[in-house]
């Protein structure tokens, strides 16, 4: 039975296909920029300065400097280059580094932003920016940083290494996992996620066994787009705020620490959302949710170890203190010493288990 719920569809227009790239030039046109500033990270820098060819005469300029987790101090380094182009527009290609960026320059100046994703980060679909100042990352939810258009170009992705496709896939799996058992779930988006999950578990076997496989490819961005919408569609709970935790404050790499943190986050909440759990399992073909989750980790030869991504043990307490603080909603409720279990487990690399409520 369909009981009462509320769903707020968010206004973003998406392209989606192979060489899509190619109608860049127009959509700027149709958000009515004049000045484009193209934004990449160093790695990307001469596929954003080829996107700024494209452009002709829209193309203001290119800041590059990108990095992870949206440092205060890149964003405005961004704002001082933006200012010194006269762009009234930003165009971001890349991953969820390059796409943060875009949103904390549109969360300071209120101008529109074309995204292109070259992973599966999703954070495209989001309302939500994560700032990272003085070691500690922060979020801000706000309509000012929703891209306006997003174009996924499968061709973007085929270069996209089996490694990181494996990650940033399993990322985008952890969106929908939430969505699942988030207090404002509707019908809907649970559907988009169920889906989600399903499509990027079933591409990225496919996708680390032959890099090149198209299918697979275009399957994965469309999940990664599916599970993004859920992101920005529905709150998450302590998966994402353990993530955003220990990637401000350890410096740890944003997907890698998903797919670390998530079979393990799940495993917490498992007891409290027993039938976010069945659909979970279902779409990943597995008996347990927070174990399939894990072997797949392990079948695509990601890192499963938090110590193996740069974390020290001495932080696994730091972690804990800092992950009950600042009260959110989670389906079972935080508890130090079990969320400290947590980390550990993750830190170790060894399997989810059951972890008690204490006593």
């Amino acid at each position: 039975m369909i009981g009462s719920f509320t769903f707020e569809n968010l206004p973003c227009r998406v392209v989606f296909g192979s060489g899509t790239l190619a109608s860049a030039k127009a959509e700027v046109e149709r958000l009515g920029g004049k000045r484009a500033l193209v934004l990449t990270t160093p790695q990307q820098e001469a596929q954003g300065k080829s996107l700024g060819a494209a452009l002709g005469p829209l193309y203001a300029g290119i800041f590059s400097g990108a990095t992870m987790h949206t440092p205060v101090e890149v964003t405005e380094r961004a704002l001082a280059a933006m200012k010194a182009c006269e762009a009234d527009c930003v165009v971001s290609l890349g991953g969820g580094s390059t796409t943060g960026l875009g949103k904390a320059l549109a969360l300071r100046t209120g101008v529109n932003q074309l995204c292109i994703p070259t992973t599966y980060a999703g954070s495209e679909m989001t309302p939500i920016v994560g700032q990272t100042e003085n070691g500690l990352k922060t979020t801000v939810r706000d309509a000012a940083v929703l891209p306006e258009t997003v174009i996924y170009d499968v061709d973007l992705t085929l270069t996209l290494p089996a490694s990181l496709a494996a990650t940033s896939g399993i990322n985008a799996i952890a969106h929908a996992v939430e969505a699942l058992y988030a207090r404002d779930a509707n019908p809907v988006t649970s559907l988009m996620a169920e889906e989600g999950i399903r499509a990027l578990a079933r591409a990225l076997p496919a996708i680390v066994a032959r890099n090149d496989d198209r299918e697979a490819r275009t399957e994965a961005l469309y999940g990664a787009w599916l599970c993004g919408v859920c992101l920005g569609t529905v709150g998450m709970a302590l998966h994402h705020k353990l993530c955003h935790t220990l990637g401000g404050t350890f410096d740890l790499p944003h997907a890698e620490t998903h797919t670390i943190v998530l079979p393990h986050a799940l495993a917490y909440n498992a007891p409290a959302v027993p039938d976010a759990m069945v659909r979970i399992a279902r779409a990943i073909g597995a008996a347990d949710a927070a174990r399939g989750l894990f072997e797949l980790a392990k079948r695509l030869g990601a890192k499963v170890a938090l110590r193996d991504v740069g974390m020290p043990e001495g932080g696994i307490d730091k972690a804990a203190d800092l992950a009950v603080t600042n009260a959110y909603w989670n389906p079972r409720p935080l508890e130090r010493g079990a969320i400290r279990e947590l980390i550990a487990r993750a830190w170790t690399g060894e399997p989810p288990g059951a972890i008690k409520a204490a006593a």
